[in-house]
């Protein structure tokens, strides 16, 4: 009893900690998502037709490191700094390097096939391997930071947080840093200063991860499995029939769908419907104040009336709103951005409160089957919101063909310039109510259950320690 009184109560240094971790995956997730096929194409030569074969590749290849990495945590031991939180300190320098080696040009002049080996071997060293072995284990953290569903709701919003302000860091800074204009006027990727950008953004990674390392704590007591240990196949039995987990993967890779088609499809919107490019650099920073909104409000909210329940709500609104807003078909730029900053709102808090689901569900199954497997089904999670990444990457394109799109044209028809607007309107409309739809039908965590689970196993631990 006394080591437990020693800990540090939960507070605002988990949650700015845990936003760090957030920050540090980013610096090299975000970095990669937007740049690396710009590095492979445009300096190593690469085709893109290889390039999209690696990523498919790499998808498979993380079906098995993602939920393996999960197993490795569920199996690890408790040491005096935590049983999950050290592998942040573990990983922190090996993800680091990785991400620079990516972006090195040595081998531009070399044959093709070296050049493929080399793209091969350190993108799926980064993304496979180290990436998934510091990003299961942060993921899998919250559930162990606090074990009350309003500090998780707050560790949530403040990794959204920590998320949307490496993606405006790096999409403000990178294009500035890696873009140079040559004497025609044209803009151009510098190889020398690219590598020198992910070498930056590596180093801060590693000053994020060690931020998020030494402000947090581990607080949820590791209470040793009594149940005779199933092998991978049974538990991933188990899990994928759980109604909870498959409630949210399924509302979580509908809202990727929604975000990353819109992400999308609005370049072709301002630039095409609206012309009015310009307008877009607007519309992207609105995510900021809507995320700082969320994060003042959705916390309270969730703690209030439930993270399920105000996520419905928030996804519905969500649609409705689209949904008016493509019956109106509006033709002011202006109108359209204000329409959209509201019509985000809902959709913010569910993604605000997602990575709390994640928590929930552990919790949901850990009084069902009497095993917690945080890392497992956080693995899980991780490889279905990539599956829908993926998914999601190519929708855009195939839509703008659907549509007719023609990309040789200097300019679209005006059939072409509204079916992007419908796209960019009913779309979200459609997908954001199936995403409220699941979390009302399938998704069954309502508040009373998630409070009765917190419950029930502070009880058993409770019980364990009078054994």
């Amino acid at each position: 009893m006394s080591n437990a009184k020693e800990v540090r109560p939960f507070g605002i240094r988990d949650k700015v900690g845990y936003m760090f971790g957030d920050l540090a995956n980013d610096f090299s997730f975000i970095f990669a998502s937007t740049y690396v096929m710009v590095f492979y194409t445009k300096i190593m030569g690469i085709s893109t037709a290889m390039v999209g074969t690696m990523f498919l590749i790499a998808r498979c290849i993380d079906a098995f490191t993602d939920i393996g990495m999960g197993r490795i945590v569920d199996s690890s031991k408790p040491t005096k700094n935590g049983r999950i939180r050290p592998w942040i300190l573990r990983m922190c320098g090996f993800v680091a390097l990785a991400s620079f080696l990516m972006y090195q040009s040595f081998l531009v002049n070399a044959p093709y096939g070296a050049k493929v080996a080399y793209m091969f071997v350190t993108y799926i060293l980064w993304g496979s391997i180290f990436y998934t072995s510091i990003n299961i284990p942060y993921g899998s953290m919250a559930s162990v930071i606090s074990s009350e569903p309003k500090d998780r709701s707050s560790l949530s919003v403040f990794r959204s947080v920590g998320g949307t302000f490496a993606g405006i860091l790096i999409g403000v800074m990178a294009p500035s840093l890696v873009y140079y204009t040559d004497e025609a006027g044209n803009q151009v990727v510098s190889a020398g200063r690219i590598s020198l950008v992910a070498g930056a953004f590596s180093v801060i990674a590693v000053i994020c991860y060690l931020l998020c390392y030494f402000m947090t704590t581990e607080r949820v007591e590791y209470v040793p499995k009594t149940t005779e240990k199933k092998s991978v196949g049974a538990t991933l039995k188990s899990l994928l029939t759980n109604r909870a987990l498959l409630g949210m993967i399924v509302s979580a890779v509908l809202l990727l769908l929604a975000s990353l088609m819109g992400q999308g499809i609005n370049v072709y919107l301002f630039a095409d419907y609206f012309k009015n490019t310009s307008a877009l650099s607007i519309f992207s920073l609105l995510m900021l104040p809507c995320v700082i909104l969320m994060a003042m409000f959705s916390t309270k909210l969730a703690t209030r009336f439930g993270k399920k329940e105000c996520g419905v709500a928030g996804m519905a609104a969500s649609a409705v709103l689209y949904l008016i807003m493509g019956i109106l078909h509006i033709q002011n730029v202006w109108a359209f951005v204000v329409g959209a900053f509201f019509a985000m709102l809902g959709m913010y808090f569910f993604q605000t409160q997602c990575w709390a689901l994640v928590t929930d569900v552990i919790d949901d199954v850990e009084v069902q089957t009497g095993s917690r497997d945080d890392g497992t089904i956080y693995g899980i999670y991780s490889f279905s919101r990539k599956i829908g990444q993926a998914i999601a990457g190519g929708l855009s394109g195939w839509a703008l063909g659907w549509i007719g799109y023609d990309s040789l044209a200097a300019g679209q028809t005006q059939e072409v310039a509204n079916g992007i607007y419908n796209l960019s309107t009913f779309f979200p409309a459609v997908i954001y109510l199936l995403c409220a739809l699941a979390l009302q039908f399938i998704y069954p965590l309502s508040k009373k259950r998630v409070d009765s689970n917190v419950a029930e196993l502070q009880k058993r631990a409770n019980a364990q320690k009078n054994a």
